[in-house]
């Protein structure tokens, strides 16, 4: 099975719709839906936006459905000039781009227990992933995905997370929490997203406009790679 989180109904209704053997129930609040997509058992579900809503929802999917794979999947903003609205980041690896305990001496996104700051995710999905997008004549990067709870907006906070953590190609709300909770748990994982917007001063309108458009593009993808981990 193949666990499939997203923050918003944009971009679970278009995944959702695509489903065959149909059921759902909700947990803590929020609903899972099972089904197949592409012939791959799969469950998805709408976490909510920010870290706590995605790293609940992740780890009610561990326990309740015990998937294969976990992938985060939806929309972002770009951090590089290879992106541009339409286009999809894929994670090689995630970072929280607003956890700070420097002031006791850790380098910035350290996350504690784990002792890490990159979390990594899985090789062979990303690949999938990367021949995805080259088949459908989608323009993707891979590097890191920075999340945190904020929606990124102006060239200052674009900056602040482009100078202190390693080839970011796109921020976004969820992902890193996802990636957390997967790394303790030992479940592989994979984040792509479609650039929304460009994490400037237009982004709020930007957003608005091309999120449709973005997560659409986000579940071609998706479609393909799914089939392959049956």
């Amino acid at each position: 099975m193949v666990g499939l989180i997203v923050a918003m109904e944009i971009e679970a209704n278009g995944i959702i719709e695509r489903l065959t053997d149909v059921s759902s129930q909700k947990i803590s609040g929020i609903r899972f839906t099972r089904g197949r997509l592409s012939g791959t058992d799969v469950v998805v579900c709408v976490c909510g936006v920010g870290k706590v809503f995605a790293g609940t929802c992740a780890e009610i999917m561990v326990l309740r459905y015990s998937p294969d794979y976990i992938i985060n999947t939806g929309v972002a903003g770009t951090l590089t000039e290879e992106l541009g609205i339409g286009d999809v980041a894929i994670g090689v690896s995630a970072v929280q781009h607003d956890m700070d305990t420097t002031p006791i001496g850790d380098p910035r996104g350290f996350l504690s227990i784990i002792n890490e700051v990159y979390l990594k995710c899985d090789p062979h999905v990303v690949s999938l992933f990367e021949k995805a997008c080259n088949s459908e004549g989608i323009k993707c990067a891979k590097g890191t995905v920075a999340t945190g709870d904020q929606f990124i907006h102006c060239d200052e906070q674009k900056n602040f997370i482009k100078t202190n953590f390693e080839n970011c190609v796109c921020c976004e709300m969820e992902g890193a929490a996802v990636g957390q909770i997967c790394t303790v748990n030992k479940v592989p994982f994979a984040i792509v997203r479609a650039i929304s917007d460009t994490a400037g001063g237009e982004s709020p309108a930007d957003f608005a406009e091309f999120a449709r458009m973005a997560a659409e593009r986000s579940i071609k993808v998706l479609e393909k790679v799914v089939g392959k981990l049956d």
